[in-house]
């Protein structure tokens, strides 16, 4: 059987005649490289097929030029767009990013937090308060930036991590004050598990607490956890119609949730806005499609991913920690939202 050699930087370097730290020289540091002898390696480069070993590279440069990042799921638009903005972003800079998910499991989060640090990142991005212990022993013992995002509390051992989020305790009091103006009484809430999961009981305690301070009660039968999904949110809805007496206004976790809470009271012939107000959370692109258009808290998420990004950009060149930031956050009306029926 015949064994392929991999090029190395030795066969380069035979190739165009000059030494192994010019070639070398020339691939890390271009613009130290005169022109003319930088096309020559590149020529030998792209003719030998040659890929320069990112651990070697890596531990010449002091850096590997990725970053890591997990998330709670691919599986939901909302942390694909943040995604793309973190890694547009990074990639204009020339860094690599690293993605996971652990879907809504701890557990699993801790073991992608190990793969990824044995892969030498520059430095990690977590999203939410709420980490397993070995989690955050695991990014300490490692000494590498560590970024939280989508929260602007963090409740741990890493007290001091920078955050760039949201404050979703006020996600939940906008729905709540939106839902007080225009003259509801009767609440209801389909959320996303909260166990594990800060940014989803931040916003069933924002919504409770603005209720409180007009007077009013969310009681516990009245809130309806569920995975996040359109499934979710039709089965939350028919749960919430069982009561007695019923909710005239539902605020979801999010849009997925609340499109899902629409398409089922549209099954169940229930008039939205006329007989039941709904209001989501994300102002992702289909909510502006659908019909009624979905009243919701527009999160800029994309906005997030490339903020997220150049702090951790001016942190590993500038060796400047970020600052925490709580990006704003505002409420869209649309067509699912309005008075009570009399």
């Amino acid at each position: 059987m015949t064994t392929v050699t991999r090029p190395r930087i030795a066969d380069v370097a035979a190739l165009v005649g000059l030494s192994t730290s010019t070639v070398s020289r020339a691939l890390s540091n271009p613009e130290m490289v005169k022109p003319h002898t930088r096309e020559r390696i590149l020529q030998a480069v792209t003719r030998l097929g040659y890929v320069p070993d990112g651990a070697a590279r890596a531990l010449a440069l002091g850096r590997a030029r990725m970053i890591g990042a997990i998330v709670p799921t691919l599986d939901n638009a909302i942390f694909a767009r943040a995604v793309q903005g973190l890694q547009g972003t990074l990639a204009g800079a020339g860094y690599q990013l690293l993605i996971s998910a652990h879907e809504y499991n701890l557990v699993a989060e801790a073991e992608a937090a190990r793969a990824l640090l044995e892969r030498a990142i520059d430095a990690l991005v977590l999203v939410g308060a709420e980490h397993a212990h070995e989690t955050w022993e695991l990014v300490r013992a490692s000494r590498i930036p560590l970024l939280i995002t989508w929260t602007d509390t963090v409740s741990g051992p890493d007290q001091q991590a920078p955050l760039i989020g949201f404050d979703n305790r006020l996600i939940g009091r906008l729905a709540a004050q939106h839902f007080i103006s225009l003259g509801h009484r009767e609440f209801g809430m389909i959320s996303g598990f909260t166990r594990h999961n800060d940014r989803a009981r931040q916003r069933v305690e924002g919504f409770r607490d603005e209720l409180a301070k007009a007077g009013m009660k969310l009681p516990e039968a009245n809130v309806i956890e569920e995975p996040f999904g359109f499934d979710s949110g039709r089965a939350g809805l028919k749960h919430l119609m069982q009561l007695r007496p019923r909710p005239t206004a539902v605020f979801c976790g999010n849009d997925v949730l609340a499109l899902g809470c629409l398409f089922e009271a549209q099954s169940m012939n229930i008039a939205v806005p006329r007989e039941l107000s709904i209001v989501g959370c994300d102002n992702l692109p289909i909510s502006s499609q659908v019909t009624p258009g979905l009243s919701t808290v527009l999160l800029p998420t994309y906005e997030l991913g490339q903020r997220a990004a150049t702090a951790l950009l001016d942190w590993l060149t500038l060796d400047r920690v970020p600052t925490s930031e709580t990006l704003p956050i505002e409420l869209v009306v649309r067509g699912t939202s309005a008075p009570p029926p009399l």
